[in-house]
């Protein structure tokens, strides 16, 4: 039975009998990717830093805290951070013909305590879960051995599933070593802090000033560290920007840079600048972007989403896909995606069809019945002393006349197991 307070405020969705069941070398691959994303996160911050002291183009960093408060690009920017980055990394992939699709890299991810308790209970029932029973337990406690998860207001809806888990970890334990706490403001702090609020919500997060004050003075840890830059969608643009080639070949090597290029959907910035009367943006061989707005439904399988900083840029929020939309509803998406550039940059990614597969559930009555379903996985990756492991990962499998994939009340949210 689901945990006594629910694990999700005001969520519903739709049981399994079995959990989802993966291919065992997309397992394999799966296995592998954590490695890869957490290189692809230090080059990200490296690239950024060296742009900040004037050893790569000034354009990147500024094109990264475009839209952000002076005091949160410091935030960022302090020298004491140097070199950290998120320790809990959860890349959203789209199951495609061709394998798996990024489709956005959360650095504060919700559903660390439903995957969780999800394996914890069809472990329970004989099933192999990847990950092990106890491995998001086992990842949260190495990224963080004790302290405080802050939930602020605006992630309400994750505070029963970070309360069951601190009390989970702390009764493993027999201590009350891990507790969720509100924004209240207080007069110091101290041990290791988890940060479940967002950057952009810093106005309305009381405890933030002191809090981030005390972290640079040495006084608590706090995880992830608070770099807004680095979550950015925009990244997904960067990597595939030919000037920048030779800076990821250097860091993430030819493995890692073909590995990427094979999960991250080719993406642009909705930049509207205008560009030299000889040049285009690469493979659409366009030289306006609002030439998008003319190309027919069937070429515009490409999705417009807003990149970060904004309450838009979670939930599904923010995201226009061109095929579902009419001419009209789609330039307009695109002109305000161009407005916007100067507070709210947006991309424009190529959309990955996700591939259909049959999915068991249980009705209200009781009875297992199947749908027709495309499949969202979550996988959940620990980084502790430079080692990357796999907790488990959260299939949501949702209807088949859903394009863009996310928690609803139609989906099925199960854990994974290799076929």
């Amino acid at each position: 039975m689901i945990p006594e307070g629910s694990l999700f405020a005001g969520k519903e969705w739709r049981w399994a009998p079995t959990p989802y069941f993966l291919s065992a070398h997309l397992a394999d691959e799966l296995e592998s990717m954590g490695h890869r994303l957490h290189q692809f996160a230090e080059a990200c911050e490296l690239l950024y830093r060296h742009s900040v002291e004037g050893r790569q183009p000034a354009w990147i960093s500024r094109l990264l805290d475009q839209g952000k408060p002076d005091e949160v690009i410091r935030l960022g920017r302090e020298k004491v951070l140097n070199g950290q980055i998120a320790r809990i990394i959860r890349p959203d992939l789209v199951l495609t013909e061709d394998g798996f699709a990024i489709c956005e890299l959360d650095q504060i991810p919700g559903g660390i305590g439903l995957t969780a308790w999800l394996n914890e209970t069809y472990a329970s029932q004989g099933f192999n879960v990847l990950g092990g029973s106890e491995g998001m337990l086992d990842g949260f406690s190495s990224v963080m051995p004790s302290g405080e998860i802050i939930v602020s207001q605006e992630a309400e809806t994750y505070r029963p599933e970070m309360v069951w888990m601190a009390d989970r970890l702390s009764n493993r334990r027999g201590s009350r070593d891990w507790r969720v706490v509100d924004e209240t403001p207080r007069d110091g702090w101290s041990g290791h802090v988890y940060r479940f609020f967002e950057m952009f919500d810093l106005p309305n997060v009381a405890c933030s000033n002191d809090l981030f004050r005390d972290l640079m003075e040495g006084k608590v840890s706090v995880t992830p560290p608070p770099k807004a830059q680095l979550e950015e969608k925009i990244w997904m643009a960067l990597f595939w920007m030919a000037p920048l080639q030779e800076f990821w070949l250097r860091h993430l090597g030819e493995r890692g840079v073909h590995s990427l290029r094979k999960w991250i959907p080719y993406t642009w910035v909705l930049d509207p600048t205008p560009l030299p009367y000889n040049a285009v943006h690469p493979r659409l061989e366009i030289q306006d972007w609002n030439q998008l707005g003319g190309f027919s439904q069937k070429d515009r399988d490409l999705i417009i989403k807003i990149s970060g900083f904004d309450g838009r840029a979670w939930g599904a929020r923010g995201v226009f896909l061109g095929s579902d939309l009419s001419r009209s509803d789609w330039g307009a998406s695109l002109a305000n995606a161009l407005r916007e550039f100067p507070e709210h940059p947006h991309i424009l990614q190529i959309f990955r069809h996700s591939v259909l597969s049959d999915q068991s559930y249980y009705d209200p009555e009781g009875n297992v019945v199947t749908m027709k379903g495309r499949t969202r996985l979550s996988p959940y990756f620990f980084v502790n002393e430079g080692k990357v492991n796999l907790g488990g990962v959260l299939a949501t499998v949702c209807p088949a006349n859903k394009k863009i994939l996310h928690g609803m009340s139609e989906a099925v949210m199960i854990p994974v197991v290799p076929a």
